[in-house]
């Protein structure tokens, strides 16, 4: 059987040289308007070794995070993941698309953790542009604001806040540019 190319890539690739196709990682100025909310995927689920590798690396001992009966004691079933987990976790599953060709993250703003997460959680991240425009200082790049909220497998918010990062305002040239 033959392949033939198609007359366009297909939605989320773009063409390259020698008939190939490349996925395409993020977003342009003119893609994130105001109002539009893009559910991303994969949901990812908390393993046990990222809870323990991050208190590790962060140097969190607090109980509420390792010690059962602690937990126990104080009214949760179980420990509880470290809200800088769960934050990191919601925030890396927007990247691909809402900042994957971004120079610099501007501001992280009114974070708050709604609901608790536990090993075996499965999370989803949404975000919603609620600004965007042109940079004054580098005009060849957007500014875009977004929240984005993470939700348990159950549809329960369990983290909220506001993102402000760098979008490059022609993502085709970007592209070009820099082989993405």
């Amino acid at each position: 059987m033959q392949h033939t190319q198609a007359s366009s890539p297909p939605a989320g690739f773009r063409q390259v040289e020698g008939g190939r196709i490349r996925e395409v990682v993020g977003l342009g100025l003119d893609d994130l308007v105001p109002g539009l909310a893009i559910e991303h995927r994969p949901a990812r689920t908390v393993t046990e070794t990222e809870h323990v590798q991050v208190l590790a690396l962060m140097g969190n001992e607090a109980p509420v995070h390792s010690d059962t009966e602690y937990c126990r004691r104080t009214g949760h079933p179980q420990v509880l993941v470290c809200g800088m987990l769960t934050l990191n976790i919601v925030l890396g599953m927007t990247v691909r698309t809402t900042s994957g060709m971004t120079t610099g993250n501007l501001a992280l703003d009114g974070v708050s953790w709604k609901a608790p997460v536990h090993v075996g959680d499965t999370l989803s991240a949404r975000s919603t542009v609620l600004s965007a425009r042109r940079s004054n200082s580098r005009p060849d790049q957007g500014i875009v604001t977004c929240r984005v909220d993470g939700f348990n497998q159950h549809g329960d918010l369990v983290v909220t806040g506001t993102r402000t990062f760098f979008v490059p305002a022609d993502p085709d040239a970007h592209r070009d540019a820099t082989g993405y």
